[in-house]
């Protein structure tokens, strides 16, 4: 197993935060849910009503946001980050052992590294909708532990890295995969709208002394997919953000996607990919939570 650094991340006021539009004044709002053991997405998919202590300010990034004493319904569940503030998400691939091995390549010398385009960015409880352009049968999913930048970081080194760290979700590496392996590149396969689904909540680092304990799983209509601890990573969380700093700000909002476990459609015999109606749940520990994405497919221009 890869060395997991056991560290404390950047101090915070909350252990889990999340971005909501609330029933009471349809307004946009962060905070904590009340309930700390619930699930919160999948809760909302069993319409369940989740209240939450609103937080002051409307970021995760605002490093003074502190609880207040007004309680709020969730209407509408955002992302934990907005498209500006997540900017271009960096994606680290082929980070998993049982991964590697799966798709019969060789363990790679240094992490890496693909972008997706902040339009990517998807919310929780909310349809994943495939483009025409991929509803051929080869929309994959990949359960991804994101990373939250919560500092500018840059030349930082792997014993300093957590401290720029400033919490953790779920999200999803959608992958349309004709497109991916037509090219040299990824980015255009797997960078198409709504194909980051992120969320719902997040997850202080500071809460969580060792990532590598933190499970993560697909699970589709049901069935798990995918399951692993997140030790099997080749790359630690320490690693890949020192590595991603070298000469480049990270700002914060930053969101790193982590690589994805063994398990993807693509390597399962027969294949597996998305279909209409699908129940699409990204399922992680220590409070993250299911990140609930159900299926829908674009329908095909009839001028096409």
């Amino acid at each position: 197993m890869p060395e997991m650094d056991t560290a404390s991340g950047m101090p915070t006021s909350w252990t889990r935060l999340v971005r909501f539009i609330a029933a009471e004044d349809n307004a946009e709002h962060i905070g904590e849910p009340i309930d700390a053991d619930i699930d919160v997405g999948a809760a909302l998919a069993s319409g369940i009503t989740i209240q939450v202590r609103a937080f002051t300010g409307s970021s995760v990034l605002s490093s003074d946001a502190q609880p207040t004493s007004t309680i709020l319904t969730i209407s509408r569940l955002l992302p934990p980050l907005s498209r500006s503030q997540v900017g271009t998400i960096r994606c680290i691939g082929l980070n998993y052992r049982k991964h590697a091995k799966e798709m019969n390549l060789e363990l790679p010398n240094h992490p890496t590294l693909f972008f997706k385009p902040s339009t990517c960015l998807g919310s929780p409880n909310a349809p994943l909708v495939i483009p025409y352009q991929a509803t051929d049968g080869q929309a994959d999913y990949e359960a991804e532990l994101a990373v939250v930048i919560g500092k500018a970081a840059k030349n930082v080194s792997k014993e300093e890295a957590m401290d720029f760290v400033l919490g953790y979700t779920c999200s999803n590496d959608v992958t349309a995969r004709v497109h991916q392996f037509n090219g040299a590149q990824w980015s255009f396969g797997k960078g198409f709208d709504g194909f980051a689904p992120l969320g719902p909540c997040l997850v202080s680092a500071s809460s969580i002394p060792n990532p590598g304990d933190i499970e993560l799983k697909t699970v589709l209509n049901g069935e798990t997919m995918q399951y692993s601890l997140a030790n099997d990573m080749i790359f630690s969380i320490p690693e890949i953000v020192a590595y991603l700093s070298q000469a480049t700000t990270l700002e914060p909002g930053t969101v790193i996607m982590t690589g994805t476990p063994h398990g993807i459609g693509v390597s399962k015999v027969p294949k597996v990919f998305l279909k209409p109606e699908d129940d699409l749940r990204i399922v992680m520990s220590h409070g993250m939570g299911s990140l609930v994405t159900p299926v829908e497919y674009e329908p095909t221009p009839k001028s096409r």
